[in-house]
């Protein structure tokens, strides 16, 4: 269900805030000049702000002390995955009521919090999805269309349907979520990972509106290199999760191949009586690797259901 967050909070969710433990984490990599302010403005809804310095050079972490934040470094820039794992880890041993990971580069609002962290609270739901909604999230074009394509393809790595918003990095996690999921991708594509990993859990998953800034891109990876990235890693997660989906489409595409250059090789054969040689070999290589895509898949999806019980 999507929620709008255009209404205001109400006074019974601020005493819930009060009254309850929230962990705000903001995974950051040379944020220098806007960690400050977005670790100001998620105290005012958390119990504790942490900030994981990914290898900064610059003064992202003296800046996010000064506002107040628990810093944890890193010596290296390691990736966004690996900062994410460290809050992680960082939250399973302070067993928050829910647990918050938002950017650090202001294009996520902090006064949003409340609004993620509702059903978390109320026990409706064990994870919240900050959505950016089409162009009224002033999104660029060309990011909407890669967003929705890497949208998609996480889709396609569970059977439990498509997500307005998979590449979202602005969510809220209860603590059955924090203990049952275990983040294990090292770079961006942490995003579908974990959402991958919700919905074979069969975790409850909210979608909420979100407020985002696209005037301050302060991402230090340009979005091709982003999306190919992240869309490699989700092919990967694809024949791990649904191997008999994904060896068996592949499998499918290479013998329509080989289908139609072999009728093109028969069309050849009764029209001149000449038997097209390159063809037809290209169309028993195709051929046999189509079928042994196939039997992969089907294989490992038998190993892995035996492996599951």
């Amino acid at each position: 269900m999507l929620k709008n967050v255009s209404t205001p909070v109400p006074a019974v969710l601020r005493r819930a805030l009060i009254d309850s433990k929230i962990l705000v984490a903001i995974p950051a990599f040379n944020e220098g000049p806007t960690i400050g302010s977005v670790v100001l403005k998620a105290r005012q809804f958390a119990s504790e702000v942490i900030v994981v310095d990914d290898g900064s050079s610059d003064d992202t972490a003296e800046t996010a002390a000064l506002a107040g934040a628990h810093v944890i470094q890193h010596a290296r820039n390691l990736g966004k995955g690996l900062a994410i794992r460290t809050a992680w880890l960082y939250a399973r041993e302070n067993a928050p009521e829910a647990f918050v990971l938002l950017d650090g580069d202001h294009q996520h609002d902090p006064n949003d919090i409340p609004r993620l962290v509702e059903t978390i609270l109320s026990g409706k739901s064990d994870i919240v999805i900050g959505v950016r909604w089409g162009k009224t999230s002033g999104m660029p074009m060309y990011r909407r269309m890669g967003k929705r394509a890497l949208d998609y393809a996480t889709a396609a790595a569970t059977r439990n349907g498509l997500l307005t918003d998979s590449q979202s990095g602005y969510r809220v996690f209860s603590s059955q979520a924090l203990h049952s999921l275990e983040p294990t991708e090292n770079g961006l594509s942490i995003e579908s990972q974990l959402l991958v990993e919700a919905q074979e859990r069969n975790l409850r998953i909210e979608e909420v509106h979100i407020d985002t800034r696209y005037d301050l891109d302060g991402s230090t990876i340009s979005a091709g290199r982003h999306g190919s990235s992240v869309l490699s890693r989700i092919v990967v997660l694809v024949s791990e999760k649904r191997p008999l989906f994904f060896f068996g489409i592949s499998g499918a595409f290479l013998l329509l191949i080989a289908s139609i250059l072999a009728a093109v090789v028969l069309q050849t054969y009764v029209n001149f009586r000449e038997l097209a040689v390159g063809y037809t070999f290209i169309v028993v290589l195709l051929g046999i690797v189509g079928i042994t895509t196939i039997f992969v898949g089907v294989v490992l999806n038998v190993m892995k259901r035996f492996l599951r019980k």
